[in-house]
């Protein structure tokens, strides 16, 4: 079976469940899920159910589809993602991303929780992301391209729309909120990096380290979906005052930092014009 197949398959049974053909696909990180309870919810789908899809092992990652409505837009989101860490292909990490788009997303909006590497970031920071370095030493585009999906060669320019992230932080600014513009390096992890690591990215033009994005965000340019990338600093990579850290305390960080994140969000899909 194809991996057009497959997303058709996948796409085919959601719509089963559901009959919304949603605008906007969502992408909820670690510890960042309660996004979900300000959606109007039409449908809920475990992961489980859904063909081809693989299911969330990590702490934080709810992992279902949520169909319904937010801020008067259509949107399907993800409660929980998975990671190239967890064992699982590219091509399984990325492929929620082929199916909304068979669904009909046009834009992708991706949040993630993520360790500061610029020295000007602090815990609890959002932080719109421009650009991104693929550090992961994968890429989900490998193996015999299919043209029903995507070009062989897809450019990156824009990766990060433009237009969005001028959007996001226009509408931080009318929500008081300090937001934060940064390069993100997606590493494998699972584990965190040493100082030696963090001095590493942050010369290589990082500003902030998360083991998840790019791969995700590499498809969506691949099938011409427009991406939005948001994060949250749930703690600092600085070499030179590196202290201890554990996902028990990113999840907290998260927590505290998520309300800002939910109702930024909520407000730029508001003002998004599709």
């Amino acid at each position: 079976m194809t991996l057009v197949d497959q997303i058709n398959e996948a796409a085919g049974f959601i719509r089963t469940k559901t009959k919304m053909a949603p605008e906007i696909g969502i992408i909820l990180g670690t510890g960042l899920g309660k996004l979900g309870e300000k959606i109007t919810v039409e449908t809920t789908i475990s992961y489980e159910q859904i063909p081809h899809f693989a299911v969330s092992t990590v702490e934080g990652h709810a992992g279902r589809l949520i169909f319904g409505t937010l801020s008067g837009k259509k949107v399907v989101a993800m409660q929980g993602r998975f990671h190239f860490y967890e064992g699982y292909s590219m091509e399984q990490v990325t492929f929620p991303v082929r199916a909304m788009k068979a669904l009909g997303i046009k834009v992708l909006i991706v949040c993630n929780a993520t360790g500061g590497l610029n020295p000007q970031f602090r815990k609890g920071d959002m932080v719109l992301i421009t650009d991104h370095i693929n550090f992961q030493g994968q890429n989900p585009l490998l193996g015999r391209n299919d043209d029903k999906l995507g070009s062989r060669f897809p450019d990156m320019y824009n990766c990060y729309d433009k237009d969005l992230l001028n959007l996001a932080e226009e509408t931080a600014l009318k929500l008081g909120y300090k937001v934060n513009r940064g390069v993100y390096v997606g590493v494998t992890g699972p584990n965190l990096e040493t100082a030696a690591e963090y001095r590493m990215l942050r010369t290589m033009g990082g500003d902030q380290v998360g083991m998840s994005t790019v791969p995700e965000v590499i498809v969506a340019r691949h099938q011409g979906t427009k991406v939005l990338g948001v994060s949250i600093i749930t703690d600092m990579g600085l070499p030179d005052h590196l202290e201890p850290c554990s996902h028990e305390k990113i999840l907290a960080s998260a927590d505290m930092a998520e309300p800002k994140m939910t109702e930024l969000i909520a407000a730029v899909i508001e003002r998004m014009q599709l």
